[in-house]
């Protein structure tokens, strides 16, 4: 019998790999651990609403979406935090006298700031996100997560806020964009509100992550696992280090902690 409770898996560059596809050994590692009782749940910056298809296809129905500020158990809503509405409205003013994009998100429809926009329909296709409509200030209270688009790196300044920070994307191609980050909304956060529901110690908590917008989650877990392929800056926060996404990271992390037969 383990005494790990419930295990943490970011999407994008640790579960999915650069083809879009998952890897034979990830679905296996995942099997094996749910058999032996452990919970698992997808933590994403997408919304959730883009990745459920995913789930399903792991035989997974619960996920902490938009970098922290959704969660679903079992397909319950646990957390629900929307950004504060001043700050969408400085951000967007931002964007409009700069020439950047943003992608904004809420629980079940996603926005963007041009529909005409170059850089918006490739992210929008490389993301899968499907559905978007022009941005309107009905939707200010609802947004619970967003994505700055087109943007320098000498540009990320332009957008300081008290208690917020951006978290590059880490796939190349896309290193022009930023998620935004809230400093008690992300995904350290909601993972402790979760093991916290469940009544499980951080110490019983196994996580996977790549990018930076993972360095919360991993640092607040027992066992933390920064992919091979993971930002350079994200294994200081990590326990440990896993082979890449393409290499059976999950499944190797795993193993070596005797969870995987």
């Amino acid at each position: 019998m383990t005494n790990y409770k419930i295990l943490f898996l970011d999407i994008d560059g640790t579960v999915i790999k650069p083809d879009d596809t998952i890897e034979d050994s990830t679905k296996e590692a995942i099997k094996q651990v749910q058999g032996q009782g452990i919970e698992v749940f997808l933590a994403t910056g997408r919304p959730l609403h883009e990745v459920l298809h995913i789930g399903k296809e792991l035989g997974i129905d619960s996920f902490i979406g938009y970098n922290g500020a959704y969660a679903l158990y079992n397909n319950k809503e646990v957390f629900n935090r929307p950004m504060d509405g001043q700050v969408i409205r400085k951000f967007i003013a931002i964007a409009k006298e700069n020439g950047h994009e943003i992608v904004l998100y809420t629980n079940g429809k996603n926005f963007v700031t041009s529909k005409k926009s170059q850089v918006v329909k490739r992210f929008a296709e490389k993301f899968h996100i499907k559905n978007y409509e022009v941005y309107t200030e009905e939707s200010l209270d609802e947004i619970l997560g967003l994505t700055l688009i087109n943007i320098k790196e000498n540009e990320v300044s332009l957008y300081a806020e008290d208690n917020f920070h951006f978290s590059q994307v880490y796939i190349e191609g896309y290193t022009d964009s930023y998620d935004v980050i809230r400093d008690n909304v992300n995904k350290g956060v909601a993972v402790q509100k979760v093991i916290d529901l469940l009544n499980i110690s951080p110490e019983q908590a196994i996580a996977f992550g790549d990018g930076m917008n993972d360095k919360e989650m991993l640092s607040l877990v027992g066992e933390g696992f920064a992919m091979g392929n993971g930002h350079p800056d994200l294994f200081a926060y990590a326990k440990h280090k896993t082979t890449a996404v393409t290499e059976s990271g999950i499944y190797n992390g795993l193993k070596s902690l005797g969870l995987i037969k």
